[in-house]
């Protein structure tokens, strides 16, 4: 039954977590259980579970008095999110790029041809799947545990404004073909260039949202001062 129960809750975790990075659930948004229940069929045990899973890893924030909400990271937050992310990436992406096999790389050539091809399907929630397997693999091959679990930690937060990142078409285009040369870089066992792609890449995506959170704020308060007498 123990095991049953944790399937459960892993499977209704990874629907919650699927909806707050795609936007279901917007940041600031609270989580209303009852509603949630409803949507993904089960009882509001496993759901309370899958929240606090999801709190764990700081996709949700509990607040004792008001309930769970989709976290809301401040412009600081995300910008020192980032940089942080960008500089474990970087040195994943050197140790990668020295201790890769070659199983590793060629799981890493299927996975980008299939991150092309839903780019040019314009799946969008596809494309955010495998490129976090990329992401993934790349810390994987780097093999540096500590490292990986670092990583996990702090990309978590950062999930939901990755994916809407991209939903940028040009912006979208680039980071294909920067995954691209990654994948170029990583089959010369080049460090050094891998190192400088993946910082590239993480500030980029950075400038994105912060960019993007800066409109957001902006049409928040053109919004405000429109209704305002």
């Amino acid at each position: 039954m123990g095991v049953a129960r944790d399937t459960l809750q892993q499977r209704v975790a990874a629907r919650l977590r699927s909806m707050l990075i795609e936007g279901s659930a917007p940041a600031g948004a609270k989580l209303n259980e009852r509603v949630l229940c409803e949507q993904l069929g089960v009882s509001r045990t496993p759901l309370r579970e899958a929240i606090r899973q999801l709190a764990a890893e700081g996709l949700v924030t509990l607040d004792p008095n008001r309930g769970a909400y989709a976290t809301r990271l401040t412009r600081d937050e995300v910008a020192g999110a980032f940089d942080v992310v960008a500089a474990l990436e970087g040195l994943a992406g050197e140790q990668a790029a020295e201790r890769i096999t070659e199983p590793e790389l060629a799981e890493l050539r299927a996975l980008q041809f299939e991150l092309q091809a839903s780019f040019e399907r314009r799946d969008l929630a596809r494309y955010y799947q495998l490129n976090a397997h990329i992401h993934e693999a790349i810390n994987a091959a780097a093999r540096n545990p500590v490292l990986a679990s670092a990583w996990r930690q702090v990309n978590a937060r950062l999930h939901a404004l990755r994916y809407r990142s991209n939903q940028d078409s040009d912006k979208w285009a680039g980071a294909v073909r920067e995954h691209a040369v990654m994948l170029q870089a990583l089959q010369a066992r080049d460090p050094a260039g891998m190192r400088e792609l993946m910082v590239a890449h993480l500030r980029r995506k950075r400038d994105v949202v912060l960019a993007q959170l800066a409109e957001t704020v902006a049409a928040a308060e053109d919004a405000t001062r429109r209704i305002t007498p």
